[in-house]
């Protein structure tokens, strides 16, 4: 994963950088040094801790981060839970780039195990989808998983999800399942759309891998839990908040997909704080 995280870091780095962070080369010796302290400002959970010590590293191989927790850990208000120590210049210049880093990160897996904790007792596994920030897909879903989720399709090509808009190009189920057995050469798993019971029962007949029960109600979902009767996963999506999510587990479905795991994120409150000791 290293090799795939440096670009993207990277090109964060790149984006506040630019030529050369002005105000630090300006006004800080190149040999002064200082160490900080990371704080939680809220209750969450964090993630991306080794993302903040690659961004640091990028900057300048010499700075020196220790975390006290582990990435998908619980932290409370007030908890110092990182120090680091280094040049100066580097501390000042990588701070922002590193804490966004963290604080989405760090949001998204709390809202992830908002939404684990909220489906128990039912077994229903909470998953991600495709609504993530551009450039940062790895890194949001890397946090869903840390929070105690699973991820879909990481993108386009890793799983068939054959969806309401493909089917009204196509013209039914039916014919849009067979197109892609027959031309996916490595025949990835197939998901299939549905939005209505009947269509439900048409794609039962044709095994797929898993149906998607998109915005169904929980009257429509138990009965589709019935008429599947387990022989294939069902996935609902559509509308899911914390307060639905419960209802929406009970209802005996395999998976409950929400978009505003990442779409929606509030970032934790994260601070570092610098000093002489």
């Amino acid at each position: 994963m290293l090799d795939q995280l440096k670009p993207i870091i990277q090109r964060a780095l790149d984006e506040d950088l630019g030529d050369g962070d002005v105000t630090t080369l300006c006004t800080i010796p190149e040999e002064a040094t200082l160490q900080g302290r990371f704080i939680a400002k809220a209750n969450g959970v964090i993630a991306g801790l080794e993302v903040v010590r690659l961004t640091f590293m990028l900057i300048d191989e010499r700075v020196q981060v220790e975390f006290f927790v582990r990435d998908g850990d619980p932290v409370i208000k007030g908890q110092v839970f990182g120090a680091i120590h280094g040049p100066t210049r580097a501390l000042l210049s990588g701070e922002r780039t590193a804490l966004n880093f963290l604080q989405r990160m760090s949001g998204i897996a709390t809202l992830t195990r908002q939404f684990v904790e909220a489906a128990q007792p039912h077994p229903a596994i909470i998953l991600d989808t495709r609504k993530t920030a551009p450039g940062l897909r790895l890194l949001d879903k890397w946090s869903v998983k840390l929070g105690g989720g699973q991820n879909h399709r990481i993108g386009l090509f890793d799983m068939v999800l054959i969806k309401n808009n493909h089917l009204t190009a196509v013209g039914s189920i039916t014919a849009a399942i067979k197109r892609v057995r027959d031309c996916d050469d490595r025949q990835r798993a197939i998901e299939v759309e549905v939005r209505t019971l009947d269509e439900l029962r048409e794609t039962l007949t044709l095994q797929p891998d898993r149906i998607l029960l998109d915005n169904m109600n929980l009257d429509q979902l138990r009965e589709a839990v019935e008429l599947t009767q387990g022989r294939i996963p069902l996935e609902a999506s559509g509308n899911v908040t914390l307060e639905t999510v419960n209802a929406i587990a009970a209802t005996g479905v395999d998976f409950i997909s929400s978009g505003a795991l990442t779409h929606s994120v509030k970032a934790l409150d994260i601070s570092l704080t610098l000093g002489h000791g």
